[in-house]
């Protein structure tokens, strides 16, 4: 597949952020689709594939199967995504999922660099625990990389697990390069093989040996402006109000207890002895 223009992607990143907030609306899908088709500006492909994703949703109840249908226009990345998280059984939230693809094409939107859009990706993977396997391989099918850049993916998703993935980076550097070189003493001696990242990329690599490779995402996000991938919100673990609020509707709602327990005639008096009961005024 070719790699589409420019006004393709931002029209993608705004499909996707207005479908993220119009479901967590609790608007139907099928209803999202119909109205973002209107917005979306119209010199574009996207409303056609918008209007046959519209119509694979009413008959399948998934997208993702449009997506890949669509591989013209989708990347196999995107469609893996989306697919993922529209597994029955998967705790990839769809939400995340449409984010994720947000910042992904406002990111093709303004940069061509492969190697901060391969980071992203693979973070995405590692993050959320999509798997290497089929996920690498959705990768490397992305028409941005070049046939160099494909056979390196490949061989990462091979060597993952016996190799450090920041140790992969700083091989395919320019720096890893430069040290070669002074080693050799030989500043014309030709690369090995392709490099593949620029030479601050593979001192925060080499920096990162033997640590985890999410500290090296957060290293290259703020040194060189690499795109954040979305994280889950936290669950809630406090109480919803303020402990002083949350008692105090505690106790207007013994009182209503009480009021419709009078209406009844069957009151309890034992509730006048509630530890709630109070002399606010506020309250009574």
């Amino acid at each position: 597949m070719p790699l589409l223009d420019r006004e393709e992607y931002i029209e993608q990143a705004y499909f996707f952020r207005v479908y993220r907030e119009r479901i967590a609306e609790n608007v139907p899908s099928q209803e999202v689709l119909r109205m973002v088709r209107e917005e979306i500006l119209a010199t574009t492909k996207l409303p056609l594939a918008i209007d046959f994703l519209c119509g694979e949703l009413e008959h399948r109840g998934r997208l993702s199967p449009g997506m890949g249908q669509l591989a013209h226009y989708f990347t196999p990345f995107q469609t893996f995504l989306v697919e993922k998280a529209e597994e029955d059984k998967s705790k990839f939230d769809f939400r995340i999922a449409l984010q994720v693809l947000e910042r992904e094409a406002g990111h093709r939107a303004e940069h061509t660099n492969p190697a901060a859009l391969f980071v992203y990706q693979f973070e995405c993977l590692a993050r959320n625990r999509l798997g290497y396997d089929h996920g690498l391989r959705a990768v490397a099918a992305d028409p941005i990389y070049g046939p160099e850049w494909k056979e390196w993916i490949v061989r990462v998703r091979k060597q993952l697990g016996t190799v450090d993935f920041p140790d992969m980076i700083y091989a395919r550097s320019e720096y890893f390069l430069e040290e070669l070189r002074r080693q050799e003493r030989n500043p014309d001696l030709p690369a090995p093989y392709p490099m593949l990242f620029g030479r601050q990329e593979g001192r925060i690599a080499k920096a990162s040996h033997g640590r985890d490779p999410l500290y090296m995402f957060g290293a290259l996000q703020r040194q060189l402006g690499y795109p954040t991938v979305p994280r889950p919100t936290p669950a809630r673990t406090g109480p919803l109000f303020d402990p002083a609020t949350e008692l105090r509707f505690q106790k207007v709602e013994t009182r209503l207890m009480l009021l419709e327990q009078e209406s009844k005639g069957t009151v309890d008096l034992s509730k006048l002895a509630s530890p709630f009961a109070t002399d606010d005024p506020e309250v009574q």
